[in-house]
């Protein structure tokens, strides 16, 4: 088993210049075999709104369905670093509250950090978090919390303005406390001038290349969501392709009695069977 990874091992990934490799982990089939793989950060991510519990965004997601998530993923991957998402209304409303729900995730589930969306507007929440001795990867460009104020799912950071306003967010986190960035659907370029002023771990998720370490959906890469992809997401499997095949080979299977053949059913002693049937005038 490898060590633990932990915050001062992405610190000295990034000074190797190496890069980091994290996934959205939801349930512990898929956190196990994240684990085993070896990737170095799992994301408990809201989206599991959209990807496990099919709504059409992250919004409707409880607190208690995250930390729920949450503790079946520690359970499966004791290593790697863990971090839970802050879902919708979970740190908005009060500082105080936003502390006590990132507790939990840190006490009842686990975690090694929690994520939550914003830049110098949250910036009292990363600070009062930080003093609570509760780690925070914050997380900018395309939020999806607020996809009633942005119009929907749409990249951020393409114009001047809006490049210059996501560069002053990050450092303005940074200084929060934050101790890792999670950049979102914006310009390489913009994602490259972040990084390069920061002192932090910068995670992208289609940010481009010059981040410190890259994060995807893993129903997207897996082939596993199909509702839409994302123009960042690269497709390493059709899980779907797969799965649907085999429920077709079981349905024809089924159908036909070719399962459950002799190999599935369990045994009786030898003649027991024959006399138990028998005695009950079946055969």
């Amino acid at each position: 088993m490898r060590a633990k990874v932990t915050i001062t091992t992405l610190r000295e990934k990034v000074a190797r210049g190496e890069k980091i490799t994290m996934l959205t982990g939801y349930d512990y089939p898929l956190a196990l075999a994240e684990e085993k793989a070896g990737v170095d950060i799992i994301l408990v991510g809201d989206s599991l709104g959209m990807t496990v519990l099919g709504y059409e965004s992250t919004l409707p997601v409880r607190m208690d369905t995250m930390i729920d998530h949450a503790q079946a993923v520690r359970r499966a991957a004791p290593t790697a670093y863990v971090i839970g998402d802050m879902p919708y209304l979970s740190y908005q409303v009060s500082v105080e509250q936003a502390v006590a729900n990132a507790g939990r995730f840190m006490k009842e589930a686990g975690c090694d950090a929690v994520k939550l969306e914003g830049g110098r507007n949250v910036v009292d929440v990363v600070a009062a978090l930080t003093k609570a001795t509760i780690p925070v990867m914050g997380h900018i460009g395309l939020t999806p919390q607020s996809i009633a104020m942005l119009g929907g799912f749409k990249s951020q950071g393409r114009s001047l303005a809006a490049a210059e306003t996501l560069i002053e967010d990050a450092k303005a986190l940074e200084e929060a406390g934050a101790v890792a960035i999670l950049l979102e659907a914006m310009p390489p370029e913009v994602a490259r001038i972040i990084t390069a002023r920061a002192n932090i771990p910068v995670i992208g998720i289609g940010a481009g290349p010059y981040v410190h370490g890259q994060l995807l959906i893993v129903h997207d890469m897996l082939g596993f969501f199909e509702a839409f992809t994302p123009k960042f997401v690269k497709k390493y499997a059709d899980l779907n392709g797969a799965i649907r095949a085999a429920l077709a080979e079981y349905i024809a299977d089924v159908t036909s009695g070719a399962f459950p053949a002799a190999e599935h059913c369990y045994k009786m002693q030898p003649g027991e069977a024959e006399a138990l049937l028998a005695k009950y005038n079946i055969g």
